[in-house]
């Protein structure tokens, strides 16, 4: 089994026993994370939903991300990534999400951000008590060609993931 149906089948065990829903926001990745989170039977206990939203208007229309954010920061930035991440929890019943926008190549990087850099949020709902959402954003970068990118990011989101709902 590769690392994003392990990652994607111990998330999903975690999220079954804490009875929590899951929502997917990815841009670069192109449902890559969903598709494996999908491949695992039983899924739809515990998954909600997911956004592929590959263009700048997708994000605004879909997930509610302010264009004038998109403008300011740019597409690949963690502005955008935890917009779309409080953006996918909005527009689901999960409980907990994940958002992930970069820059897989070959082209479309700049020295400010070269091909291999991606931005990622997860974002868990308020318990409805005294606690608010919970956000953390973080930017990496990978080495490697268009698919090797892809495939660390969508692991790297899940690793995250898993340290969300473990905390939850």
């Amino acid at each position: 089994m590769n690392i994003l149906l392990e990652l994607s089948e111990t998330l999903g065990q975690a999220l079954q026993v804490k009875h929590r829903q899951l929502a997917l926001a990815e841009s670069c990745t192109g449902g890559m994370v969903a598709q494996a989170v999908t491949a695992i039977a039983g899924s739809s206990a515990w998954f909600d939903r997911g956004f592929v939203t590959y263009s700048n208007v997708a994000k605004i229309e879909m997930l509610g991300v302010p264009d004038a954010l998109i403008a300011e920061f740019g597409a690949v930035s963690e502005p955008v990534a935890e917009a779309m991440a409080l953006g996918a929890l909005q527009h689901s019943q999960a409980h907990l999400s994940a958002a992930i926008t970069g820059i897989a190549g070959p082209g479309g990087g700049s020295p400010h951000k070269p091909v291999g850099t991606v931005c990622f949020a997860w974002a868990s709902r308020s318990d409805g008590g005294s606690r608010g959402n919970t956000t953390v954003i973080e930017t990496r970068h990978f080495e490697g060609d268009r698919t090797q990118v892809r495939e660390q990011a969508a692991s790297y989101l899940l690793a995250g993931l898993l340290k969300m709902a473990n905390a939850l």
